[in-house]
């Protein structure tokens, strides 16, 4: 049955990344111009990710930090984090940082639904149990990405946004991705899909 499922995501993962890219792509063009108009750094973030099975690969995402963030501060990022820059904290409040992983997704690194990919640093910490993580494929969104989707906000303030990560978010978020790896299916998928969106719609609006 599980090998049904997972054929069933990968088709519904490639039709939809090559719509979702061909669509989006004026509007993508105008966030490519808006990141370049700011500072004429880089348009994409490429950090390492682990995927599944723990092979690492490089994630996709509009930039919205300054050049080099990496060097100035932690992974996690707190909503007044000063390496964000002001395209970056519209992009960020609407999660349209996030596009570019269609591109993830259409290679198969990554599925629209599934636990969000951390950072080795984070995978090196998991238990045995969590490790099961990495059996499934990891995702654009997922129970976490909706319980946590003011993340940033829960950070706000904190002197170390990654250590108020790992003790305010990472537990409910392990426990979610572990949720998701016992309950996976395809219908789940949807049903994560739909909430997303309404999530998005009722947050940013």
């Amino acid at each position: 049955m599980k090998g049904i499922n997972d054929l069933f995501k990968r088709l519904f993962d490639i039709g939809t990344s090559i719509c979702g890219l061909i669509v989006l792509l004026p509007f993508i063009a105008v966030i490519v111009i808006l990141i370049k108009s700011e500072d004429r750094g880089p348009v994409f973030y490429r950090g390492v990710r682990v995927g599944r099975y723990g092979k690492p690969f490089r994630i996709f995402k509009f930039r919205t930090m300054v050049v080099d963030a990496e060097k100035n501060g932690g992974p996690s990022t707190a909503d007044d984090d000063p390496r964000i820059t002001k395209v970056g904290k519209f992009l960020r409040k609407y999660k349209l940082d996030e596009l570019p992983q269609l591109i993830n997704v259409l290679k198969g690194e990554m599925s629209f639904v599934g636990p969000r990919p951390e950072v080795p640093m984070e995978v090196k910490s998991y238990t045995e149990e969590e490790k099961r993580i990495l059996s499934v494929c990891p995702g654009i969104t997922d129970w976490a990405s909706l319980t946590f989707h003011n993340e940033g906000e829960i950070l706000k303030g904190s002197p170390d946004p990654h250590q108020a990560y790992r003790e305010k978010i990472r537990p409910g978020k392990i426990k979610l991705a572990l949720k998701y790896v016992d309950e996976r299916s395809f219908l789940t998928d949807i049903k994560v899909i739909f909430e997303t969106l309404m999530t998005l719609v009722k947050t940013r609006t």
